[in-house]
């Protein structure tokens, strides 16, 4: 069975619209620019916790994905995806984020430990550990104490761990919570990521065509304008909603997507808008 869909259809070379984070499609707005400057900046100064925050969908994992492809060689990464327990699981998430084995009846004691001293042995060896946790949003306050205490190994002189914290906008209000007052005293550097307004929008669809081989006019301007109104600007939800506008187009033969073409979609209730009512949109 094929996989093509609708590509051949408007000539592209694969499927503009996919869910999965792919740097080589972010489209670098403003504030996505100065998202990617506070890791970097995170990163080059040697921040004990560097926090990105944003909705869901908002572009937070593809630019994780952007900046783990420029860490230089002396950065030692760990990443941690959607780590969820209480106080000593979340050592053992570190412990495997860095290629530690798990042993067997170790105490959380003997896991600090051991992680203490493969942090001195890197920094010996002239490397850095950064450790990113994304979707971070699911760690409880215990969780994120022990992230406090892990910096606690650094020196005033000698940075032995990063840590950069990425989830969604609740998790800037834990952080921020008066009893997580030591915590957010060690945040160097924070960026809340935003929906996209209706120009950026249109610039995010014409983007993806194009680097998916097309022309950028496959969606028109007053469809983009109404796939803005339905999905507030959130890049995962334009994404969910232009596949789905190119698949109707497809099957159509309609050579390119029109706003009757985006209302057929919000009226047939295909496109869930994840919660936004974007089948609401008359």
């Amino acid at each position: 069975m094929s996989t093509d869909m609708y590509e051949g259809h408007f000539g592209l070379e694969k499927r503009p619209f996919t869910l999965v984070p792919d740097p080589d499609f972010l489209f670098w707005t403003p504030q996505h620019k100065r998202a990617f400057a506070v890791l970097e900046f995170g990163v080059m100064t040697q921040a004990p916790i560097t926090l990105i925050t944003g909705e869901v969908g908002a572009g937070k994992t593809t630019l994780l994905q952007a900046l783990l492809g420029r860490m230089s060689e002396e950065l030692k990464v760990g990443l941690v995806s959607n780590a969820q327990g209480e106080r000593g699981e979340l050592l053992q998430w570190v412990l495997n984020a860095l290629g530690l084995e798990l042993q067997d009846d170790e105490s959380h004691v003997q896991m600090f430990r051991r992680l203490q001293e493969q942090l001195v042995e890197d920094y010996a060896a002239g490397r850095r550990v950064i450790l990113i946790f994304d979707e971070a949003q699911n760690l409880t306050k215990q969780a994120l104490e022990e992230l406090r205490m892990l910096t606690n190994i650094n020196s005033k002189r000698d940075m032995l761990l990063q840590i950069i914290l990425v989830g969604q906008p609740e998790l800037r209000d834990l952080i921020r919570a008066v009893d997580m007052r030591q915590l957010a005293q060690r945040v160097a550097a924070h960026f809340h990521l935003q929906g996209l307004d209706a120009d950026h929008t249109a610039g995010f669809v014409a983007h993806r065509l194009r680097q998916a081989g097309g022309t950028g006019d496959e969606i028109t301007p007053d469809a983009a304008t109404l796939v803005h109104e339905a999905t507030q600007g959130v890049p995962r939800l334009i994404n969910q909603l232009c596949d789905l506008t190119m698949i109707y187009a497809w099957s159509g033969n309609q050579t390119v997507v029109t706003e009757g073409t985006v209302r057929e979609v919000l009226d047939d209730g295909v496109f869930f808008g994840g919660g936004l009512g974007g089948g609401m949109v008359h």
